[in-house]
């Protein structure tokens, strides 16, 4: 699998070698995002398939970016495999795997 690294205002904040892709976007591991980056929301949205959502704010170079990623903490069961994963707004990170 190739390495994934997702990065805000040009600074790494998650990289692995191990994720989960779903609807085209990539669900990074939570111990693999940089926490000091990340502040939770209030925001949440359902989703039919994966169920709800949480938000991240992400912050870097003194820039927050509010909701710029979610998670699903307690997914529907047949999507388990993202639980407590992190994905990303496109246009906001830049994800990308080498």
């Amino acid at each position: 699998m190739p390495r994934a690294t997702a990065s805000v205002n040009g600074i790494v904040v998650a990289e692995t070698d191990s994720y989960e892709v779903v609807d085209g976007n990539i669900y990074f591991p939570p111990h693999t995002i940089t926490k000091s980056h990340f502040t939770p929301t209030s925001t949440q949205t359902h989703c039919p398939y994966k169920g709800n959502a949480n938000y991240y704010s992400v912050t870097t170079n003194k820039m927050e970016i509010r909701d710029a990623a979610w998670y699903y903490a307690d997914p529907l069961p047949s999507m388990n495999k993202i639980r407590g994963y992190v994905a990303f707004y496109k246009g906001v990170a830049d994800v990308r795997t080498s």
